[in-house]
């Protein structure tokens, strides 16, 4: 069974605080969520597996550790989760990054898949998936399928805010998978979003409505 996990170091939860405000502009919005990324990606990151490696420091040789075996592919659920790219880059950034494109059905309100586009040999990858909501769970049940139906063995999905339902559909259609938050928040309301939340996290990164 795979984890959840909420990350609450204190620079993470103050950090979410400034962005949940509503009146934290797109700039600050933008800049703080990579900042969080970064942050959270130190503690995703904390079980990926080192190996010895030889080396000669200015006082002579020594076995030391680099990091070993698979290699990190970011996942941004296009469009908001792109907001959280460059700050995982920015620990990572030998990672390769991969796409996957959704939109929702009005009147069902199930995503829908229309763009994917990954590196190769996902089987031997480590994928973080990164969207900074998990309300429903709908959206990132899709993208874990998609990955899995492409080869992905091991799968981590990376949120900022998450609800308990999100997380409860998630696990259920994904056991295998572990999952990561900034918070774990009350509840969705009535038109899925999360309270309270952060609003719409795509609108609020690129200054849409």
């Amino acid at each position: 069974m795979g984890k959840f996990e909420v990350l609450d170091h204190p620079l993470i939860q103050h950090k979410l605080t400034i962005i949940r405000n509503k009146d934290c502009g797109t700039r600050e919005f933008r800049q703080v969520a990579d900042e969080i990324a970064t942050l959270m990606a130190y503690e995703v990151s904390r079980d990926m597996p080192l190996e010895d490696v030889e080396i000669e420091t200015p006082m002579g040789k020594t076995v030391q550790k680099q990091l070993a075996g698979k290699k990190v592919v970011v996942v941004p659920i296009l469009r908001a989760g792109l907001g959280m790219v460059d700050g995982i880059l920015n620990l990572i950034p030998a990672a390769k990054v991969g796409h996957i494109g959704m939109y929702r059905d009005e009147k069902t309100l199930q995503p829908h898949e229309y763009f994917v586009k990954m590196p190769g040999d996902l089987e031997n990858r480590e994928m973080f998936i990164v969207d900074p909501m998990l309300a429903t769970g709908g959206s990132a049940i899709m993208a874990v399928d998609a990955l899995k139906k492409r080869g992905a063995k091991s799968i981590k999905f990376v949120c900022l805010v998450a609800a308990p339902e999100g997380v409860k559909a998630l696990r259920e259609a994904h056991p295998d998978i572990d999952i990561f938050a900034a918070a774990l928040d009350d509840h969705l309301n009535g038109d899925g979003y999360i309270v309270p939340g952060l609003g719409d996290a795509g609108d609020r990164l690129f200054g849409t409505k």
